[in-house]
């Protein structure tokens, strides 16, 4: 990966709270993993940042090696790399995301 990718998703990483790395966007997902995430961040009422990985080819293998993961969506919270959509599912069934947003101080809506 050249230098100005792995900057560019540095900066992207730390400059957001939450960071996801995705194929389309939260408004038109391109993949169902990808709206899966979207649609538990909408659940949640979640802020993020989302970064589509379909506009830039370089991005799109760039975080696969900048986190050593193989697959898209990825998520960031907190300069903490999470993992993919299998992971934030289950994360989300179990209320552990909800632990972690509120152990980060990221504000959401809290399941009633």
């Amino acid at each position: 990966m050249d230098q100005q990718t792995n900057d560019l998703i540095k900066s992207e990483i730390e400059n957001n709270d939450v960071c996801l790395f995705m194929k389309g966007t939260p408004d038109a997902p391109q993949c169902g993993f990808s709206m899966a995430v979207v649609n538990i961040f909408k659940i949640l009422e979640l802020n993020f940042k989302s970064v589509n990985v379909l506009e830039n080819q370089n991005v799109r293998e760039g975080i696969k090696a900048y986190s050593d993961w193989p697959t898209i969506p990825q998520l960031y919270v907190k300069n903490e790399f999470i993992g993919g959509c299998d992971i934030i599912k289950e994360m989300y069934e179990n209320g552990e995301l909800a632990k972690l947003f509120e152990e980060k101080s990221i504000n959401f809506k809290k399941k009633s």
